[in-house]
């Protein structure tokens, strides 16, 4: 365990329960590590957080404006989305302008998110516009017709869309392509390990938007499609949301499965990147709004907006508390 150190504590009735562990990695967009605890080097599958640098193909070829797509079009391709009638809405109108149909996506379904954040019921029939991955796929999609390349097989590893996004995410996060080890996702879909400290690289230089000298326009797309829309990036109930409320425009952030979060700060140029090994929800949040409280990006207003996702009371089902969640770790600045 000498890459991860405990992030957060949980104790009940004073003593200790739990110690979830994990490493930060806090870099700017040349790559220098700021800050970091445990190893900020661990290599760590980014899951959706990889969604903003996966689009860079189609958005880097002009796709969104000959498809007409709007920056909420833009939000969705980084979205995890909840399936809300929004959500679904906005996949169909994407869908619509490239002449598909949703039978084209090859994400899967899966129940809508939404059910599972107590956001409504489950509905009477849904299909894969429902799935939290449909508008990365859309615009999956999107890019093979505009570049006339095949439908049926775009999630192959050897597909040219494929080939594209791996070419284009070792560019943002300074890797080469071999330097990348690839799996596949929930959704069926190529993603890629890096370390952490490359993945906050990349999410720095997304939000550093029209100053980056390569991918400038694009990420400046991206980065103002998701922190003005991000409801359509998550959805109601839902982490993205809440945080880039609190960030006010500032903050580009994303959350993946498996204990994977990323925030960016476009007025620092700088980004953490968190991976809580045992991929404990409320212990990932605790310890992100911990580093960003450690790092000095909360003001006092923030610090109570993101006050529920700290999770730092434990209650039992009547409401009585019965213990807490503490951090554990201090940044260890970089020199």
């Amino acid at each position: 365990m000498s890459d991860f150190v405990p992030l957060i504590d949980l104790y009940r009735g004073g003593t200790l329960e739990c110690r979830h562990f994990g490493a930060i990695a806090v870099c700017n967009a040349d790559g220098k590590l700021v800050a970091a605890a445990g190893n900020p080097q661990w290599l760590c599958f980014t899951r959706s957080t990889l969604k903003p640098l996966q689009a860079l193909p189609f958005m880097q070829s002009g796709g969104a404006q000959l498809f007409g797509f709007t920056r909420q079009d833009v939000a969705m391709l980084c979205a995890s989305h909840n399936g809300e009638p929004m959500h679904v809405a906005q996949v169909q109108g994407m869908l619509d302008k490239t002449g598909l149909t949703y039978k084209s996506l090859q994400c899967g379904c899966h129940v809508p998110l939404y059910v599972e954040h107590g956001a409504g019921p489950a509905p009477a029939q849904y299909d894969e516009r429902h799935h939290n991955c449909s508008g990365k796929h859309s615009g999956f999609l999107a890019w093979c017709v505009q570049q006339g390349q095949p439908l049926g097989n775009y999630l192959a590893p050897g597909h040219p869309l494929q080939q594209a996004i791996r070419r284009d995410v070792a560019r943002a996060v300074g890797l080469s392509e071999g330097d990348l080890k690839i799996a596949i996702d929930g959704c069926s879909a190529p993603n890629y390990a890096m370390p952490l400290a490359s993945l906050a690289t990349g999410y720095a230089r997304l939000a550093s938007g029209i100053a980056d000298a390569e991918f400038g326009e694009s990420f400046a797309q991206l980065a103002d499609a998701m922190s003005s829309h991000p409801d359509l990036v998550s959805g109601t109930g839902r982490n993205d949301l809440a945080f880039m409320r609190a960030g006010r425009g500032d903050w580009v952030t994303k959350v993946g499965a498996d204990g994977v979060q990323v925030v960016a700060s476009k007025s620092r140029g700088e980004a953490l990147a968190i991976k809580v090994i045992d991929a404990n929800k409320p212990a990932l949040f605790a310890a992100t709004i911990a580093t960003l409280d450690q790092l000095g990006w909360l003001d006092a207003r923030q610090r109570e907006e993101l006050r529920p996702w700290r999770s730092e009371p434990i209650a039992n089902a009547r409401g009585t508390q019965v213990g807490e969640r503490k951090p554990a770790f201090e940044l260890r600045t970089a020199h």
